[in-house]
């Protein structure tokens, strides 16, 4: 991983007029450009339904979408379409479309002087994936005389056996190193600290374990509602669309072991390992919620029954609550309390880390002292960075606690922090996969939670913005825990 050579390539999108080019591959793509992060010689070929566009057009389209971000060198980015920027048609997902784009990237690479080293990547919804992979297989374009790679978004099915089935058919045409399973949330800079954070700082990594730590809670929280996605996420819901895949990539960062050097495979071995360690869910361990109408700053809210496109009646789950028992030396007996929902009081990525409190206080007969755990908070967004709880004696007669916290930014250290595509399209283009999900990993996570999905749990209605429905709280009260809100 620490090769940042970049080989000549051709960067070909699948859905390149979409709304994921538009908002954030094509933004980190023009950073790296600008920062001299994509090599000496590489070619963008978007690729989309629409024959009406032609490379002229297309470069028209993408200085109107960057134009949006008021970049300071306007004149740099025009230059930078014309000269990278090509685009490619296809009507159809038939033998005929796929053989017309390989002639393309043919003589794209021959008049670009590149060598066939390719990325394809799919920005594209997950019903049009095995098409575009059978499409791409069935034309000889997952072989090259270069290094050739597949980016997939998630989701990564939506079952086990659909995982199953995917990994399947892309081993049919790609072997595994080729392949890119994108979770754009482990190219945040502050998901990417925490193994440095663990493993660079023994101080910290010495109390990781179930002797030292009562509880972990892991929450993703967003303040919107489900907005123009109601078409997907009515199909989906919060475990599918958040649980199986963020919450679960920070849940593995968090407890695996030491890997055995800092490389992918090591890394991703480790990861699975946690995994395979977790025991079976029951639906004792699991709140599942759905927004009702509510208000967040004095502004009325929909419900989601109320949405636009919403199903009548729709049982869809839009907040998700788990309890997890990890059963290996360094967890056991130490509960993982996993949460995430929409339209809840605000906007929260952050891993909470509840130390055990002393097993005797001297400030128990002070009756105005209230002991709290020490805890640690990592914030992955928004206001990056972390914090370390810890009691002292407030100022004045008597004995009085009061918990005061060490904190840490990364924009007061660094400043503006570079968006998560950026970091992973630059390890794909050198070939980096650490930060990517491998097959037996997708596997292993969805064995984990695909009992969870015909099992018919009850939804609990929770007011829009409120933290998510009450009956949540009780997966922790059994421990004496509570969550962090703050």
């Amino acid at each position: 991983m620490f090769d940042r050579h970049v080989d000549p390539h051709l960067f070909v999108v699948f859905g390149g007029t979409g709304d994921l080019m538009q908002r954030k591959l094509l933004p980190a793509l023009y950073h790296l450009a600008n920062e001299d992060r994509l090599g000496p010689r590489y070619k963008i070929l978007g690729i989309a339904r629409d024959h009406t566009i032609d490379d002229d057009a297309y470069r028209r389209w993408a200085r109107e979408a960057l134009g949006k971000m008021r970049l300071r060198n306007q004149e740099g980015f025009r230059r930078w379409c014309d000269q990278c920027l090509h685009f490619q048609p296809i009507t159809a997902q038939d033998a005929a479309a796929f053989e017309a784009l390989a002639e393309r990237i043919h003589d794209l690479e021959a008049t670009s002087d590149l060598p066939g080293n390719r990325t394809f990547y799919l920005a594209l919804p997950p019903s049009a994936f095995p098409g575009t992979i059978q499409g791409l297989g069935a034309a000889g374009l997952h072989r090259s005389p270069g290094k050739t790679r597949l980016v997939i978004e998630k989701p990564f099915g939506h079952d086990l056996a659909s995982a199953q089935a995917m990994n399947e058919q892309l081993h049919r045409y790609f072997e595994e190193p080729q392949i890119y399973r994108i979770d754009h949330y482990l190219g945040k800079e502050t998901v990417q600290n925490l193994l440095v954070f663990r493993f660079a700082n023994p101080v910290f990594e010495s109390l990781w374990h179930r002797e030292r730590v009562k509880s972990v809670e892991i929450t993703v929280a967003e303040s919107l509602g489900v907005e123009t996605r109601a078409a997907y996420y009515d199909r989906a819901g919060a475990l599918r669309d958040m649980l199986q895949n963020h919450l679960t990539q920070l849940m593995t960062l968090t407890a695996m072991e030491v890997p055995a050097a800092f490389e992918a495979n090591a890394i991703r071995d480790e990861k699975v390992k946690v995994l395979r360690s977790v025991l079976p869910l029951t639906p004792e361990d699991v709140t599942f919620g759905q927004y009702a109408a509510g208000q967040q700053n004095g502004q009325a809210l929909t419900g989601y029954q109320d949405e636009p496109g919403v199903a009548a009646g729709s049982p869809t789950e839009t907040f998700v609550a788990i309890r997890l028992q990890i059963e290996n030396w360094r967890w056991q007996g130490v509960p993982f309390y996993l949460r995430t929902g929409k339209r809840l009081e605000r906007r929260l990525t952050q891993i909470v880390v509840n130390f055990r409190p002393a097993p005797i206080s001297l400030f128990q007969p002070f009756r105005s002292c209230e002991i709290h755990s020490n805890a640690l908070i990592l914030t992955i967004q928004p206001d990056e960075g972390f914090d370390l709880c810890f009691d002292v004696k407030a100022p004045g007669q008597g004995i009085t606690l009061e918990t005061q916290r060490l904190h840490f930014r990364y924009n007061e250290a660094f400043g503006a922090i570079p968006d998560g595509y950026e970091t992973l399209l630059y390890d794909i283009v050198t070939n980096d996969q650490t930060l990517f999900v491998r097959a037996d990993e997708v596997e292993a996570a969805w064995r984990l939670y695909d009992p969870l999905l015909e099992a018919g749990l009850p939804v609990h209605p929770y007011q829009a913005g409120s933290w998510g429905p009450r009956e949540a709280t009780r997966l922790l009260a059994a421990a004496g825990d509570r969550w962090t809100t703050s």
